[in-house]
């Protein structure tokens, strides 16, 4: 079994998946609303041509998946969800958690605690939560 997150924005997923690809170094994949099977029970909602249906990009070997939701459902974020980005080191580590704070909050700087040698908290410019780690 896998277990990938599903993130959900409000029209903005394409900013968020170019932010994304620059800070880890990936290409995400995309496909808009607009490029899904037509059929007759499916009609694209006029203003969501171009909104992201579904994107997704590995880091490492897990899968994040992301979305722009229909006009009529939509998102309020939250924090019942942090994304955990373990690195094999702590360069790359730094790397990634200074990416992501710029425009965001950090809740815990990078530091050493008792479960890793470099563990940080921070959620970035787009309401998402991440802990950053040096795998154990």
């Amino acid at each position: 079994m896998k277990i990938s997150p599903y993130i959900s924005f409000n029209g903005n997923c394409e900013e968020v998946v170019a932010f994304y690809e620059k800070v880890f170094n990936v290409k995400a994949e995309i496909v808009r609303y607009k490029d899904a099977p037509k059929d007759g029970e499916y009609q694209v909602q006029e203003g969501t041509e171009n909104l992201v249906m579904h994107s997704q990009f590995n880091i490492g070997s897990e899968t994040i998946m992301l979305c722009d939701m229909p006009l009529e459902h939509p998102v309020n974020n939250g924090n019942s969800i942090a994304i955990m980005a373990e690195f094999d080191n702590i360069d790359s580590a730094k790397t990634a958690f200074e990416a992501l704070k710029v425009g965001g909050v950090v809740s815990m700087d990078l530091q050493e605690t008792f479960w890793s040698k470099c563990f940080g908290s921070l959620t970035d410019k787009f309401g998402i939560i991440w802990n950053i780690s040096i795998g154990t």
